[in-house]
């Protein structure tokens, strides 16, 4: 057996389709069933439930999947403690972002981070939070970019920056020429939210009920642009984050109000799997990220 069985292995005991599995080790179906086969004649137990047509795995199968994690990631662990021999920011680096972070934050790191460390081979992938908590365990990701929850607790988490959230209304609505709004004026008001999935809607529903608002279960979104169109067609109110919401205090049909008494807001971290030895290079990026950041988002209190 070698570390490609263990990975077929894991590959499957997710995918729970030979097809699919197959297509995420980039080998054909024959060759991962093959292997699978082969691993089961090595260690001499049934994997697998042969007469079901689903891929069903027996007591001993799910035990050897998760001493195969476990080996992946000590295999993870010796791979990022070879390339610490080299320089320390360089080679191939895999992060995770939620998508309320990525598309706002990227383009203002991702050009300062390749001009810092042009050695620095970077990989990005956007998933909501609990996928990317799950791919940071299984050391399919380096570090993570995302908002401070219950579920990144394990890891060791980097502050980067505090992002407070603003008021969304539209152009035509009573408080539109305000210049800020008193979080207990949502009392009694109805708000638009993202779907479940996304941290950010447990985050500012937290705020919105603290204030006495309630949820708008008629609607809910996928994606912060969504929110954002449904604002400005006058479909009700939303909190957006900082760096979502435009520089101009309305622009197409939606107006951005600072929120305060308390400023609705939520803690951006960095966080990486205890242990790892690629320690400094994540401690390094995340000072980078909130040097730039300290520049983009001081002023936030006052509005933009």
């Amino acid at each position: 057996m070698n570390i490609r069985d263990f990975e077929y292995l894991v590959a499957l005991s997710e995918h729970r389709h030979f097809r699919k599995a197959a297509d995420a080790c980039f080998v054909s179906q024959p060759t991962l069933s093959g292997q699978i086969k082969k691993l089961e004649e090595e260690v001499g137990v049934a994997l697998l439930e042969r007469t079901s047509r689903r891929v069903l795995f027996t007591d001993a199968g799910l035990q050897l999947v998760e001493q195969a994690k476990r080996i992946l990631t000590e295999v993870k662990c010796f791979t990022e403690l070879a390339s610490q021999q080299g320089k320390e920011m360089s080679g191939p680096l895999h992060i995770g972002f939620i998508p309320t972070v990525g598309p706002y934050l990227l383009p203002l790191i991702v050009p300062l981070l390749r001009e810092q460390f042009p050695d620095l081979e970077l990989f990005l992938h956007e998933a909501q939070t609990h996928q990317l908590v799950q791919q940071l365990e299984d050391g399919k990701l380096d570090c993570v970019v995302l908002a401070a929850v219950d579920e990144t607790q394990p890891f060791i988490e980097l502050p980067v920056y505090n992002e407070p959230m603003v008021l969304a209304v539209p152009c035509e609505h009573e408080w539109a020429e305000e210049e800020d709004i008193d979080m207990g004026k949502l009392n009694g008001h109805t708000v638009l939210m993202l779907g479940d999935g996304h941290c950010l809607r447990d985050q500012a529903l937290g705020f919105c009920f603290a204030a006495g608002a309630k949820d708008d279960d008629r609607f809910k979104a996928t994606s912060l642009e969504t929110l954002r169109n449904m604002v400005a067609a006058g479909g009700g109110i939303t909190l957006l984050p900082y760096l979502a919401a435009p520089n101009e205090r309305q622009r197409d049909g939606v107006c951005y109000l600072t929120a305060k008494h308390p400023i609705p807001n939520r803690q951006i971290v960095l966080a990486y799997r205890p242990g790892s030895p690629l320690r400094p290079r994540y401690e390094k990026l995340a000072s980078v990220i909130k040097q730039q950041m300290e520049g983009v988002i001081p002023a936030c209190e006052q509005g933009k």
